[in-house]
């Protein structure tokens, strides 16, 4: 599905609804360049989840766990260096949780991702209107 965005309430909305749509497990993969709007997308998933704490790219805690609904771990991985980094931090533990994943920059583990992670690929177009990409896994 692909679907255009023209503001941050447009994204917000987008990942309120895909939040609706996933169970106790799922990986969202959330790509963009920088300042795409995955952290704005990750907002919009954790209100769906009734998330009520502020939201924010974990860029140097590497990772951030909130409790709503089910269990929501908030991963950005821009300063990973790679696979072997993310198995020494015990990463692996986070792709299959007792809640929902979203990893921003989860292209440095590529390999490691369950091959039914839900691919969010955001961006950024001329016009600055955001085009965003949700295919599954399994569609791939």
């Amino acid at each position: 599905m692909v679907y255009t965005s023209t503001s941050e309430k447009d994204t917000k909305a987008l990942g309120y609804n895909l939040a609706c749509q996933v169970a106790e497990g799922a990986v969202i993969s959330l790509r963009g360049s920088l300042g795409a709007g995955k952290t704005v997308f990750a907002k919009g998933f954790a209100e769906a989840l009734g998330i009520k704490e502020a939201i924010v790219s974990p860029t140097f805690t590497l990772v951030q766990e909130y409790e709503g609904k089910m269990k929501m771990y908030h991963l950005d991985l821009y300063r990973l260096s790679g696979e072997d980094e993310f198995e020494s931090m015990g990463g692996e533990d986070f792709l299959y949780s007792d809640g929902v994943t979203l990893i921003e920059w989860s292209e440095k583990i590529e390999s490691m991702l369950p091959d039914d992670t839900i691919y969010v690929n955001i961006t950024i177009e001329p016009d600055l209107t955001r085009k965003i990409e949700i295919i599954r896994g399994n569609e791939k």
